[in-house]
């Protein structure tokens, strides 16, 4: 039976290659990928990877990393994945977006996602579209179909989902494709999206290839359906690297009883469990039996994991459990991170992520030397 693209349910058995996560919401997000990134890339590890999937904040990264690949050397230095990945994510982290797009989609016409899609195609994006993408790896930027209910992805190969159907080398705004995939609810979502009909393959939808489902696509944060970015990856390869800044819910003595906080509070709540779930079958996977179709390899690093957790971890980088629990503690937004904060965001990535590897991938990976930023920590 031929796999279909947009319905991964059909792939029974996964491809031998590695698949990547990005997930977690706001600048936190962005920058603790940055990290990630940077120690995959100076250990070699990055090259390799097939299929780099995201959601939210991550899916910011995701975005300027896709479009900087082909220009990137490879070569483990980091003057050019600094110049082409870290420096505009920085850049962009120094600006407040949220409030301004909130307050923009109040007086003004468009909604505050389009806001938000114009702020990134001016600092970040420049007009490129999903056919500006490479080729492999599959950079998958994923949002959630409120009209279908599940997930709605973009990519080069295609954009859309199962149920609605699919638009073939779609020539669509990754400025827009991001946004939708960063815009948590209730204040940056909806995004919606007009479509033409004749633009659907045709017999690519289950049941939904109709109007009014393909002649506009309401969309929102990909997180809300999928919270790790982990359904178009773990479905598919063998080898499953998750990168997840979305940290553990805090406790609240006193929750808010109007109805823009309580509504805000008790998506967290839902947020947390299913994060919770995902990851506890993850962990389970990589657990599996040899031979068990359900057996994962790879690893898991989090913002709010301990890094005592992990035995490989350097004893050249010192993170303590208090900083770091701070780092996790970072508001989700887009809202301006001083300089300082950000650098300590991207040496905890980058710290996680190479005890991570070092634990559970490759323990002959050669130990780091110190932080991307040694005058900061973390």
């Amino acid at each position: 039976m031929p796999v279909n693209p947009v319905n991964d349910t059909s792939a029974k058995q996964p491809e031998i290659g590695i698949g990547l996560c990005l997930s977690g919401g706001g600048y936190r997000a962005m920058l603790f990928h940055v990290g990630s990134l940077w120690r995959l890339y100076e250990c070699d590890r990055l090259n390799g990877i097939a299929r780099i999937s995201s959601v939210s904040g991550g899916s910011i990264t995701n975005g300027v990393l896709a479009l900087a690949w082909k220009d990137l050397p490879f070569d483990g230095k980091r003057a050019r994945f600094d110049a082409l990945v870290t420096d505009p994510i920085r850049s962009l982290a120094a600006r407040t977006l949220d409030a301004d797009a909130v307050i923009g989609g109040i007086f003004l016409p468009g909604s505050v996602g389009d806001k938000v899609a114009a702020a990134y195609d001016k600092y970040l994006f420049k007009g490129s579209s999903l056919k500006d993408l490479p080729n492999r790896p599959r950079f998958v930027i994923n949002a959630t179909n409120v009209q279908s209910g599940v997930l709605w992805r973009f990519s080069k190969a295609y954009m859309g989902d199962y149920r609605v159907g699919r638009i073939d080398n779609p020539d669509f705004s990754l400025a827009k494709a991001v946004a939708a995939s960063s815009a948590f609810p209730p204040v940056l979502s909806p995004l919606t999206i007009e479509l033409h009909p004749s633009d659907f393959a045709a017999g690519s939808g289950d049941d939904l290839q109709r109007m009014p489902f393909t002649s506009e696509v309401v969309l929102a944060d990909g997180g809300v359906y999928d919270n790790m970015g982990l359904e178009t990856v773990w479905k598919r390869y063998t080898t499953v690297l998750v990168s997840d800044a979305g940290a553990k819910m805090q406790a609240e003595e006193e929750p808010k009883h109007d109805w823009p906080r309580h509504a805000y509070r008790v998506l967290d709540l839902i947020d947390n469990q299913v994060r919770s779930l995902r990851k506890r079958a993850l962990v389970a996977s990589y657990q599996a039996a040899h031979g068990d179709p359900n057996r994962r390899e790879g690893a898991y690093w989090g913002i709010g994991t301990p890094y005592g957790a992990y035995a490989g971890r350097a004893p050249t980088l010192n993170c303590p459990g208090p900083n770091t629990d701070a780092l996790a503690k970072v508001p989700t937004r887009l809202k301006k991170i001083d300089a300082a904060v950000q650098e300590r965001l991207i040496n905890w990535g980058y710290a996680v992520t190479d005890a991570a590897l070092r634990t559970h991938v490759d323990p002959k990976l050669s130990q780091p030397a110190d932080f991307p930023y040694p005058a900061s920590g973390v």
